[in-house]
């Protein structure tokens, strides 16, 4: 994936986990997660905009440490499977997350302790399933 710029957007990482796993995310405690693709929507509209992208990506590898987010604590335990990106400096994060909760199984209260959502995190076993809901909230969302 081509690194990112400071311009301000939403995104969507599509994730891929190989089998269940029981992990700890910060003040949520302990979340089983099933073996699956699990679709992560969050917002970089401040400084550094896009850049955050990179930085999970950073995470996921194990090159940063730092557990700040929810997200923080599932990445390493998955591998990218594709991010989608809506460019805007509109406040579209919730409205796409609530479009792939619609479609898909939310991990409840991941992701989403600044807002009312149910979740930010969303599951499903087929990966075509979880790109066409990403595909079609991020495009939903700039009607």
């Amino acid at each position: 994936m081509q690194p990112q710029r400071n311009e301000p957007g939403i995104y969507t990482l599509i994730l891929s986990l190989s089998q269940a796993e029981q992990i700890k995310v910060g003040s949520l405690g302990v979340i089983d997660f099933a073996g699956g693709f699990y679709s992560y929507t969050g917002s970089a509209r401040g400084p550094g905009g896009l850049k955050r992208v990179d930085r999970h990506i950073l995470v996921m590898e194990a090159i940063k440490t730092t557990q700040r987010w929810h997200i923080d604590y599932l990445l390493p335990y998955t591998s990218l499977v594709e991010v989608f990106i809506t460019k805007t400096s509109l406040d579209l994060e919730c409205s796409i997350a609530n479009a792939l909760g619609k479609r898909l199984i939310a991990v409840p209260r991941f992701g989403c302790t600044d807002c009312r959502c149910p979740s930010h995190l969303h599951y499903s076993l087929e990966l075509q399933k979880m790109r066409d809901a990403a595909a079609a909230a991020h495009r939903a969302a700039m009607i």
